[in-house]
This record gives structure tokens, C-alpha cells and sequence, in this order.
């Protein structure tokens, strides 16, 4: 009987802790999920002259240089540069290495294009910031090396494509000109570089594209200017707009000889009002010219007269010319009207016929074609077919073949902005029966190949069915809300101003949706998405509303510009209500407060410092009025380094009356010298929840956590150490944080870290605060923790009293009253540079928590927060041991298990989000940045509730043997019993 219950109780150990502590190969994405995207494509180049894998090589506004695959657009291979090494240009060079010129023509590399590896980097010098221009020569021998011709920093480089080497250098800032084309034609050893001097001046010369030697050089003066818009229509003419862009200008430079040509706008257009522009595209023996809504397409001659050929409405974008046969060279435009594009190819000599033309149904929420890139193949009849590559306006990116979308790409995800979350509808009554047989026959099929794993005995076609099912996991998937509360709604903002609601199940798009707000128009000239909260979040079991959030954009780049608002609901991904443009927006303090459909009441800040309160209705105003007299806020003007209190006062004085505009009165002021700089602030999340404001430490002492929702964590630095480091020495720079009451303004802690300098990365939790930042003195990165005290409970220790009501645990607290603190802080080294810093949040708050790092290897580290503990000594004692204080070291352990993104990396790190769960002991992470990446974890194991992995199937086997185990014994007992009694 014993030794069955041993057998009982390894077995049960066994089956939970293996899959507690352990990550199984056929637990890969089971709670976690990776995505890779690229961003929205800027340069496109096709290589598919060779037979094996099509592929189209790109560059992003992401900093991304990739390969993708024609066929089903998954990525070959990318890199994704820094943040400030964007992509100024790329081309292939011997039909084997992939060019990049980067950071404003200051580096260039050559990729390999099948593997991505790289195979040089050459740095370009200069000092003149300047128009960057790469020039590649169509080369198809391998072997043969050609020159890549690159003008940046005012500099005309020349490099070998086969090791990056810089043949010669030319300086030409210090002849004023602006370089504006490269033209290297083919076969030639004579290389043009032309562009404006000053407003009028045209200048040409003629390079030895051997030796970099100055063979001839021509100006010409233009009396009434250029506007620096042109168009290289061949080796030797351009077009230009005139400095009042009424006058097309055609200039030939044929053996340098400049010539001029004049055409008015109005004889081309017969409209002497409208503004014309050049458009960039790169169309042999012609160039497009763009009024109003209209596209025009004009030829030049070879005397330089210009000749219309079309005139076309709502043309979106137009393709460089693509040579596709000797001596032929094709271009693609697109236009849409309603739900369809409608792509059109043409030849570049022969206006009249159409190569292509094709109409494809369009998902309305991808918005107006941005760009467009073509290639051709040859079709089986051996005719020539085409494909388009179309960058929509979501930067979603599509190609296009025989009429149809072969694949599409949601690369707007890379551009994520803000994140927030909405829970999923309740699950109804009433189930069918045939899912439930449905149901029922895939979980025992689970159960059966897990009961296999676990013994052993599956095959590798098993483990990978394993696998499938758990990742397709009806569970996991559904649209409902689970017990748990893992299952929710991730709703983010990009950049192009759409709005996703991605599944945390499996990380897919539930909807998605362009907002007509955060388009360009002529009421919204640039707009910029800024932010996205929660705007209704109603309670299931009263109301029948879906829930919505608030999205908040801004109709400019300044903040200065009018802000625009939208709400969406999360449910079904439609817009319920757009107010814009309005006033302008430079922060939103969203209120604890609620009306009775639920609504969260928000106040808007406008550059003026006027507070606007939404929603708009006569209820919020009225719950808004009964806590007038709570409501404080505060403004970083970090450039002036000064941080104002303000306090709301009466309404606005506006020329029309506004009862829900209130002005703002300062209250408080704090001015920084001109020794210290501001360069990050943070507080604490508002719906952080705190468990208990005691901490027990050793010998059963309490302190009291200061957990103020009013902190305000600030950081400066000197302003030479403003910039990258090492640039300044120790003696030169220090650091200062400090700790500062927003309601009253008053500092309540303050240190100096000499010899530091940023960035500096923190995050502020219940009483404490870890910030991030470099030691210039050790040439290490440290990691500082601040812990905050309220001394003024500390005299509620006494039990009697709590028992006879005499503490002070329930009295109000104030701001105004000078509150008795204590702070510890310890620094310890670390050996990352940091990207982001988040910590882990639960429901309750009762979970120890967990420091989510992001490091400069693009991959979230978990570090328990144990371990910057302020009280951490070398020799700790008993009672600080049992307490869990871990001896003192100088550097911060990083355990690669703990790395919570595992082998995986999220390209471009820009932000973590932590979302509490139901289950007290679990977090949603989620992490994004080129990549997204969603995880859940348990900081102090799942200690209440069973892992979904737990095997019920081996927990039952161990149950029916241990009933047969107990029958077996039962009956051999009362054998032995009845053979005892018969001796």
C-alpha cells in the first residue's frame, strides 16, 4: 500500500515539474508567438535573371535591407541597421552582391545575395552634408570588376564593386555645387556629374572614370533660377522646373555643351494657375509632371521640345522604366477608383499600346497605392508577362501577377506606436453537438499522442502532430474570454495611423482598420498617430455595449498642430466617432473616473495649457465637477529644463464658450541650472495595483511602502553629456535623479552619480524605482535601484494598538502634508546596454515581480527584482537569509535561461508592454519593435492553477493503478490474513 502511494506521488511530481520548468521541443509557440516584418518598402530591386529562387530585394523606412521570396513573400534574409544609419539608396552589383548606402551616404556596404552575409563595408568621409546618389553600371559578368560612383558630404567617390576599396576621391563642396544626377553611360570611360551653383548656375563635369581626372567642365546661368526639381530623361538631357515653376525647362549637356530649352506650364496644360511638380521617376525619353489631380506625361525630343503624350486622372504612382527586350523599356502606373486598381503597363516609345492592363479587387483598408514596382518574366507562350510589387498606403506590401494578389505582407505592424488592450466577449450558452463531438474527438486524439510523448513512444511525425495540434488549439484561438484571462485583445497604433487588433492566442489580425482621420487630406495635411487608451470598457454582466478605445492623432509634425480623435470599437473594428480637426493635443491624462455607460473621462492638453474634458456630455462635466478640486497635473518642458504643477481653474475665455475647456493655473515650478539637462522622466503606471503597503523584513520589522501615485522619477545630465558616449570625460559629467511630489512639487530625494552620463532607461513600481545608465569612470553599464519609505506609520507595529483602533493605517492621506520618508539605494554593474525596461504586473499584485529588460541584442532578459535589492549586504544574516536576501555582488547575474524571448530576436527593440492576467500568478508580455513577440509568464511559477501542458492523461493512469495497486494489495492482504489464521 505504501509503496504504491510513493509510485502515486513520484509519478504526479514527475509529470508536473518536467513540464513546470522545462521548455519541450513540441512546446515551441504554445504560449508564445514571434512575428518578423520589415516595414513600409522604400527601394525595390528584382533578381530573377538566373534560374533558382525569384527574389526581390528591398530597403525600408524601418532601416531594414531584406530578401524576399516572389513566390510566397517570406524573407530570405534581412538585416535591420541602427536608428541612425537609415537606407539612402541600394542596387546589385554583379548579379551577386546586394549595395546599400546608408547614414546620408557615409557608409557603404555590399551583401551577399543569396545569404545576406556581408562582404564589405567601405566608409565614404566628408563633412558637408549634402545629397546622397549611388550609381551602379549594369554589369553581367561576374568576374569583371566596375566602378559603383557614390556623391555624399559633398564628396564624388569611386568603388571597386568586388572589395569595397575607394579607387579616387573628388572634393567638389568647395566648388558650390550641388550635385544632382551621376551619369555613367554605358561602355564609357566618361563620367558626368551635374547639378545647380547657387539659385541660376548649371554646372557639368566630366570625370575620367579611371583616374578621377577633371577632363572638361561648363556652366550656364539660367536668368530667373531653378527650383532643384528635375528629371534625367537620357545620358545627356534633363528637365527642370524654373524658380516660379511656370516654366519647364529641357537642358542638354551632350560632350558638355549646355544648352537650354524653355516650354511654359500653361501651353502644356492650358491652365496658367495650377502649381506644377516633377515627379521622381526614372522614365527613359520622358518625364511625368503632376497638377492637381492630373498626371501628365510629356516626351522630349531630341531638339529639347516637349511634346504631351497623356493626360490621365487620378494616377497613384508610376514605376521607373524597366528595360524588358533590346532597345524596349516598359513603365507601370497605377489608378484606383472605388474597391479596384486598375494597373497599367506601357511601353516607353509606344504610347499607344498597352502591355498590360488588369484590375484587381482591393481590401478598402489598405488605403491609396504609395509605390510601385515592376518586373517582367517570360510567360509559356513566350510572351512577356509582368508583376508588380505595390507599396500600399497601411505600408502593407503586395505583389501582383495575372490579375491576382500572389501574396501580401502587414508590414505596417513593424511601425507600432502605442499598444493597449481589450478584453474578448463572454462565451454564450448553447453548443452544438457536433462541436462538441468535434471536441471531444480531438482531445482524445491530444491526449493520446501527449500520453505517447510522455512515455516515450512517439515518432517524430507524432511529435510534430503534437505540436500542430496544440498550436491550432481550439483553446487557445477562440473569440471568447477565457477563465484565466490570457486570451484578450491586443489593439495597436502604427505609424500609418491604422489600428490592429491582434489575437494573443496566435498573434493574428482579427481587424484592422485605416482611420479616415489619420489620412492625408486638405483638412489633415500630415498626419501623425499619437497615442491609443481605453475609452469604454463595460461590465459584462450589466451592459450589452461592446467596449472601444480612444485613438488620439495629431494633423501635423508640430505640437502646435490640431489634434484629431477617433473611437473604435474593439469588437467588431469599426469607427464609431471622429472629432477633427480640434484643438491641439501635447499630453491626454486619461481620469479614474467613469460615467454610467462606462465611459472613461479623459482630459486633453492643449499647447496653450487649457484642459479639455471628453466625453462631452452634461454627466462627465458633472462627475468632473464633483472632483474639480483632485485633479492636479504637471508639464516637462525638458529643453528649458523646467517642471511645472498646474491646477485646473475656471473655464476657458475662447470667443465662443467652451463649458468643457477649463484653463490651468501653475502651482509650482522647478528650475533646473543651466548645468543639468533633463533627459528622461518616469512615474508609475495608474492602474498599477499594490497587494500590501507593509514589507516584513528580518527580525520581523515592518516598513511601510510610500506609494504615492504622484512620483515623478527625473533624470539629468550635463550638457556636454548630452551626446553618444565617449564624447565627454568623467570630470566632465555626472548624473542627478531625483524623486519629486507632483501635486506640491517638493523634491523628496535627490543623488549624484559622478562620472555618469546617459541614456538613461527607467521604471517606477509601487515604492521603488531602477533606472539604467553608463559609468564613465568603471567604462561599465549600471543598474541603480531607489526604494522609498513612509516613516511616519512606523509606529503602527504595535498589535494592541491595531486591536484597540489607535493606529493611523485608515487616516487620509494628504501631499500637502510633509510626509516622513526614507529612501535606500544600491548600484550594481551590468554588462548590457539597454533598449526598453518594463516590469512584470499581476492582478492582485501579490506575484513577486520581475524586471523585463530589453537588450541591445534585441531580446528581453527577465531579472528577478530580488536581486537589486537595496538592502543586499556581502555577509547577510540569518534572518535576512530566511527573508530571501541574496548575498551582495558588484555585477547583476544574467542566466540564459532567463532570457524570455529564448534563441529568438525582436529586430528593432523599441517598447514592452505587461499586461496582468486573471490567474494571479501569470503576466502577458508583449514585446515590439521591427518584430513582435508575445509570451506569458509566471515570476513566481504557476503556484495556482496547473499548467495547460499538465498531462490529465498520465494523471489518470497513475490514479487506475494506484486503485489497482490497492485492489491487488486488498486481496493478497486477506489471502495472507486467512492463511495466517488457518496455522
Amino acid at each position: 500500500m505504501a509503496m504504491a502511494i510513493r509510485v502515486f506521488l513520484l509519478l504526479l511530481f514527475l509529470s508536473y515539474s518536467n513540464l513546470a520548468f522545462s521548455l519541450y521541443e513540441d512546446q515551441v509557440g504554445l504560449m508564445d508567438w514571434h512575428q518578423q516584418y520589415i516595414g513600409k518598402v522604400k527601394h525595390a530591386v528584382f533578381h530573377t535573371q538566373k534560374a533558382g529562387r525569384k527574389r526581390v530585394v528591398v530597403s525600408t523606412e524601418e532601416n531594414v535591407v531584406a530578401s524576399l521570396d516572389l513566390r510566397r513573400g517570406e524573407i530570405f534574409w534581412r538585416h535591420v541597421l541602427g536608428t541612425n544609419d537609415a537606407i539612402d539608396e541600394i542596387d546589385i552589383a554583379l548579379g551577386k552582391y546586394v549595395i546599400t548606402l546608408s547614414s546620408e551616404g557615409s557608409s557603404l556596404r555590399a551583401w551577399n545575395l543569396p545569404d545576406g552575409q556581408m562582404v564589405w563595408e567601405s566608409f565614404l568621409p566628408g563633412s558637408n552634408p549634402s545629397k546622397s546618389l549611388l550609381s551602379v553600371p549594369t554589369n553581367l559578368k561576374v568576374d569583371k570588376d566596375s566602378l559603383i560612383l557614390i556623391y555624399s558630404n559633398g564628396c564624388l567617390h569611386a568603388v571597386s564593386s568586388i572589395d569595397g576599396e575607394i579607387l579616387w576621391r573628388k572634393d567638389l563642396a568647395t566648388e558650390g555645387i550641388e550635385v544632382q544626377q551621376l551619369i555613367h553611360p554605358l561602355g564609357s570611360d566618361v563620367i558626368y556629374a551635374v547639378g545647380f551653383v547657387g539659385l541660376s548656375q548649371f554646372d557639368v563635369y566630366q570625370f575620367n572614370a579611371k583616374n578621377g581626372e577633371l577632363l572638361k567642365y561648363n556652366s550656364a546661368v539660367f536668368p530667373t533660377g531653378f527650383s532643384r526639381e528635375i528629371s534625367l530623361v537620357s545620358t545627356d538631357t534633363l528637365v527642370a522646373l524654373d524658380a516660379s515653376r511656370s516654366i519647364l525647362v529641357s537642358i542638354s549637356f551632350r560632350d558638355g555643351d549646355i544648352g537650354f530649352h524653355q516650354t511654359h506650364v500653361s501651353d502644356l496644360v492650358q491652365d496658367s494657375s495650377v502649381m506644377a511638380v516633377i515627379l521622381p521617376f526614372k522614365l527613359t525619353g520622358m518625364f511625368a509632371l503632376k497638377t492637381n489631380s492630373i498626371m501628365v506625361f510629356i516626351k522630349v525630343t531630341d531638339e529639347g521640345k516637349l511634346e504631351v503624350l497623356d493626360k490621365i486622372d487620378h494616377v497613384k504612382t508610376v514605376s521607373d522604366a524597366l528595360p524588358f527586350s533590346e532597345g524596349q523599356q516598359a513603365f507601370a502606373l497605377v489608378q484606383q477608383g472605388g474597391s479596384k486598381i486598375h494597373l497599367t503597363v506601357k511601353l516607353g516609345h509606344d504610347w499607344s499600346s498597352d502591355l498590360l492592363k488588369e484590375s484587381i479587387e482591393m481590401d478598402s483598408q489598405r488605403g491609396l497605392a504609395h509605390k510601385v514596382f515592376i518586373n517582367n518574366y517570360i510567360r509559356t507562350d513566350r510572351s512577356h508577362g509582368f508583376r508588380a510589387l505595390i507599396v500600399m498606403e497601411d505600408h502593407s506590401l503586395l505583389l501582383i501577377q495575372q490579375g491576382e494578389i500572389v501574396w501580401n505582407r502587414e508590414d505596417g505592424l513593424a511601425s507600432v506606436l502605442d499598444v493597449t488592450t481589450s478584453e474578448l466577449p463572454v462565451e454564450k450558452d448553447g453548443v452544438s453537438v457536433a462541436k462538441v463531438e468535434h471536441n471531444l474527438f480531438e482531445w482524445l486524439k491530444g491526449h493520446m499522442l501527449k500520453l505517447k510523448g510522455t512515455l516515450m513512444l512517439a515518432s517524430p511525425d507524432d511529435v510534430a502532430a503534437i505540436q500542430r495540434i496544440r498550436l491550432k488549439s481550439s483553446e487557445k484561438s477562440k473569440m471568447t474570454r477565457d477563465h484565466n484571462g490570457f486570451r484578450k485583445l491586443l489593439i495597436v497604433l502604427t505609424k500609418a495611423g491604422k489600428v490592429f487588433a491582434l489575437h494573443t492566442g496566435d498573434g493574428r489580425v482579427v481587424w484592422s482598420l485605416l482611420l479616415h482621420s489619420l489620412r492625408k487630406s486638405e483638412a489633415c495635411e500630415y498626419p501623425t498617430g499619437l497615442y491609443v487608451y481605453q475609452w469604454q470598457v463595460p461590465h459584462h454582466h450589466a451592459m450589452d455595449e461592446n467596449p472601444s478605445v480612444l485613438v488620439v492623432g495629431r494633423c501635423g509634425l508640430s505640437p502646435n498642430s490640431p489634434g484629431v480623435l477617433s473611437i473604435v470599437d474593439t469588437y467588431t473594428g469599426k469607427e464609431l466617432n471622429s472629432l477633427g480637426p480640434v484643438h491641439s493635443i501635447v499630453q491626454v491624462i486619461p481620469l479614474p473616473f467613469t460615467d454610467s455607460t462606462e465611459q472613461r473621462l479623459h482630459l486633453l492638453i492643449d499647447a496653450d495649457w487649457h484642459a479639455h474634458l471628453y466625453p462631452r456630455t452634461p454627466e462627465a462635466i458633472g462627475i468632473f465637477q464633483h472632483e474639480f478640486a483632485n485633479i492636479y497635473c504637471y508639464s516637462v518642458k525638458a529643453d528649458k529644463g523646467i517642471i511645472k504643477g498646474h491646477v485646473l481653474g475656471k473655464n476657458c475665455f475662447l470667443e465662443v464658450a467652451d463649458e468643457y475647456c477649463f484653463e490651468t493655473k501653475d502651482l509650482w515650478s522647478i528650475v533646473f541650472p543651466e548645468s543639468e539637462k533633463i533627459i528622461a522622466t518616469v512615474t508609475r503606471k495608474l492602474n498599477e495595483v499594490v497587494h500590501t503597503q507593509a514589507k516584513v523584513i528580518a527580525d520581523q520589522e515592518v516598513m511601510y511602502k510610500y506609494i504615492s501615485k504622484n512620483l515623478l522619477f527625473v533624470a539629468t545630465v550635463t550638457p556636454k553629456a548630452i551626446g553618444a558616449i565617449g564624447f565627454v570625460t568623467p570630470e566632465e559629467s555626472w548624473l542627478v535623479v531625483y524623486l519629486i511630489d507632483t501635486v506640491t512639487g517638493r523634491i523628496l530625494y535627490r543623488m549624484t552619480h559622478h562620472g555618469s552620463q546617459g541614456p538613461v532607461h527607467a521604471v517606477f513600481s509601487e515604492n521603488w524605482v531602477v533606472y539604467h545608465y553608463f559609468n564613465l569612470r568603471a567604462h561599465r553599464y549600471e543598474l541603480s535601484v531607489i526604494e522609498i519609505y513612509d516613516q511616519s506609520r512606523a509606529d503602527n507595529k504595535d498589535v494592541w494598538k491595531l486591536i484597540l483602533g489607535n493606529h493611523n493605517l485608515t487616516s487620509p492621506i494628504s501631499s500637502y502634508s510633509r510626509p516622513e520618508v526614507i529612501t535606500k539605494s544600491q548600484s550594481y554593474f551590468f554588462t548590457h546596454s539597454v533598449k526598453a525596461i518594463a516590469v512584470t504586473s499581476t492582478a492582485k499584485g501579490i506575484t513577486s515581480q520581475q524586471l523585463l529588460i530589453g537588450t541591445i541584442g534585441d531580446q528581453v532578459l527577465a531579472l528577478d527584482k530580488r536581486f537589486l535589492d537595496p538592502r543586499r549586504s556581502i555577509n547577510p544574516t540569518q534572518a535576512e537569509r530566511e527573508e530571501g536576501i541574496i548575498p551582495l555582488t558588484d555585477s547583476l547575474p544574467i542566466i540564459p535561461q532567463s532570457y524570455v524571448t529564448h534563441g529568438l530576436r525582436v529586430e528593432g527593440l523599441r517598447g514592452i508592454v505587461t499586461i496582468p492576467a486573471k490567474l494571479e500568478s501569470t503576466t502577458l508580455v508583449f514585446t515590439y519593435g521591427v518584430d513582435l513577440f508575445f509570451t506569458r509568464l509566471a515570476p513566481s511559477r504557476t503556484y495556482d492553477s496547473l499548467t495547460e501542458d499538465f498531462s490529465y492523461a498520465l494523471l489518470l493512469i497513475t490514479i487506475v493503478a494506484l486503485i489497482v495497486a490497492i485492489f491487488v494489495t486488498w486481496v493478497l492482504s486477506e489471502r495472507k490474513e486467512l492463511q495466517d489464521k488457518w496455522r
